[in-house]
């Protein structure tokens, strides 16, 4: 017992004693005029994962070289779950065909429709399968800065080589607020903005790009406003690829864009590699724009959804809410194909219209 009273008066004696506030400190520091803190923003400090904790590490240069960039889709089972089998499958056509890189997960991929899991198992799917022979860049763009942060960590974790950041939609925010959103990320790795006024409602005007261009982690700009803004960039020395497939062609050769980053090459990837490779060539171009219309007639991806799968490369399978473009448009398909010629399209079976029953539209997966 006097053991333990003694330890208990040392106890005592160890603990801190803190002084207690008086009345009158509580007045002062209730009656002390408040200021507001000072706005700032922590660089580099990334959790739980590090941005040099990567499983592939690629220089922003070897992204600003890519020529053809597919905005590759993502093919379903009959209960929504990706069919990896036909993934692996338009993967190999698109490298058999020239493609140096693929976005994953994009709007084409449906990655709107994806829960982060599924994302970045993709991602890691794709780099682990294709990586060695193709770019992977990994569409890890948010509204929520929080969530780009987060989703950027982990698809440089699982070895993405580049990632494409889209600015805050929906919730928009000021100039300042892009440029800080963008700086948050482009610490990670070789990052691709991509600018689509008509998805987001907010243009990213040339003040933000060339305020965060002094990144060297920005590889480019997917730019969709036009080929004036593409000139505009390019002409001070910044990498742009079209987004828009109808205008790619002169973006490419008359107003100094690097490539395209296309949904089109889901289709014939062998002609828009030549579109992008082998010098101006309206002939060709002229050739492939019904096609380019046909699949933008509703909004991206739709037609191209539609298009596969009357090539029979990817199940008839939407999740909701696409839903296949109708009937009289699937036979203008068939017949575009045999215009261009089957042999330019992915896919060894024959073109066929599909009737309204073939498809299965899924809401919970």
């Amino acid at each position: 017992m006097a053991i333990l009273k003694s330890y208990g008066v040392r106890l005592r004696e160890s603990t801190p004693q803190f002084p207690r506030p008086s009345l009158c400190d509580n007045y002062k520091r209730r009656n002390v005029k408040w200021r507001s803190p000072q706005a700032a923003v922590i660089p580099n400090f990334h959790l739980p994962m590090r941005s040099f904790e990567v499983k592939n590490r690629t220089s922003a240069d070897d992204i600003k070289s890519l020529r053809l960039i597919t905005a590759i889709k993502t093919p379903y089972l009959p209960d929504g779950r990706f069919d990896l089998e036909a993934y692996d499958d338009l993967m190999h056509m698109q490298i058999e065909n020239g493609a140096e890189a693929v976005i994953v997960g994009g709007t084409t991929g449906e990655g709107q429709l994806m829960s982060w899991d599924e994302h970045i198992m993709l991602i890691g799917h794709t780099v682990n399968c294709f990586g060695g022979s193709i770019k992977v860049i990994g569409n890890t763009g948010s509204n929520s800065t929080r969530e780009a942060i987060h989703a950027t960590e982990q698809g440089f974790a699982v070895g993405m080589h580049a990632a494409l950041h889209i600015n805050p939609y929906y919730g928009k925010t000021s100039l300042d607020g892009l440029i800080s959103h963008f700086d948050s990320v482009l610490p990670m790795g070789p990052t691709i903005i991509y600018n689509v006024p008509s998805r987001t409602g907010q243009d990213i005007p040339p003040h933000v790009i060339n305020n965060v261009a002094q990144s060297t982690n920005l590889a480019g700009i997917k730019e969709c406003v036009g080929n004036d803004r593409i000139e505009q960039y390019t002409g001070n020395g910044i990498v742009v690829w079209s987004g828009n497939d109808d205008q790619c062609h002169d973006a490419r050769w008359s107003h100094g864009a690097t490539g395209v980053i296309s949904v089109t090459s889901n289709l014939v990837p062998g002609l828009m590699r030549e579109l992008m490779f082998g010098g101006k060539n309206p002939s060709l171009n002229a050739k492939l724009l019904p096609l380019i219309e046909w699949l933008f007639q509703e909004p991206n991806p739709v037609g191209l959804n539609t298009a596969l799968a009357q090539l029979g490369v990817v199940r008839p399978v939407f999740r909701l809410p696409y839903v296949p473009l109708p009937l009289e448009k699937r036979v203008e398909f068939v017949n575009l194909v045999k215009e261009i010629g089957r042999e330019n399209f992915v896919g060894k079976n024959d073109v066929q219209v599909l009737d309204d029953d073939d498809f299965i539209l899924v809401g919970r997966y």
